[in-house]
């Protein structure tokens, strides 16, 4: 097993994230690399403005500008081309998630052990437009899906768990973290999936990182 460490960053909300989490997988058993996965809640209108669709497909707040409608537009139709390769679905949402619940939720599954049948259910079903990543309850059942008992969970996330998602997020940005998927190994910053091959180089047995 390698000694060098890798921490990646994710947002549910991101279906670039999504796209690297088979890879980021594999990444953890081909090598032995321990990888610590940690949540980052993007605020999407930042860079990207702020969006909310009707029924009929229709922007009802009518913020973005033509520029952010077409880099959104082309962001969906790359994803949707790169998941139909991997036989993923890639719907793209109706409006701009708080992700933070379902973020919390994995932080409450990491620290009871195995997190892996939640968080790559958030994933799946949040791209199917399936899961309600806002809502509690919705979560909870996940967690419980996942086999974590979801029972302390809505104490966590009233506490601990908010202070530990704020925290973490305030850390990523002191790494220079701004978008996901990210990695960090050692000080060098990696953002997107097709840089995971430079992270397998660096840290492949041999590399002398630990």
């Amino acid at each position: 097993m390698s000694d060098a460490a890798v921490t990646h960053y994710f947002d549910y909300k991101s279906p670039y994230a999504y796209l690297a989490q088979e890879d980021t997988w594999r990444l953890q058993s081909e090598l032995g690399v321990k990888v610590d996965w940690l949540p980052f809640t993007l605020n999407i209108p930042d860079f990207m403005g702020e969006a909310k669709l009707d029924e009929s497909g229709r922007d009802t707040v009518g913020t973005r500008t033509e520029h952010q409608w077409r880099r959104v537009k082309y962001l969906y139709m790359d994803c949707r081309r790169e998941a139909n390769r991997r036989g993923l679905v890639v719907r793209g949402p109706k409006k701009i998630w708080d992700s933070s619940i379902a973020h919390i939720g994995f932080l409450y599954a990491k620290a009871r052990g195995d997190f892996r049948g939640y968080h790559d259910r958030v994933f799946e079903r949040f791209w199917k437009r399936e899961l309600d990543i806002e809502s509690v309850d919705v979560i909870a059942s996940v967690l419980d899906e996942g086999g974590c008992d979801p029972s302390g969970f809505e104490a966590f996330l009233a506490g601990p768990g908010r202070q530990e998602h704020d925290r973490a997020r305030a850390r990523a940005e002191e790494l220079g973290v701004f978008g996901v998927p990210s990695y960090v190994v050692g000080d060098q910053l990696f953002w997107g999936g097709e840089r995971l091959e430079r992270v397998r180089e660096l840290v492949a047995p041999g590399s002398g990182v630990s």
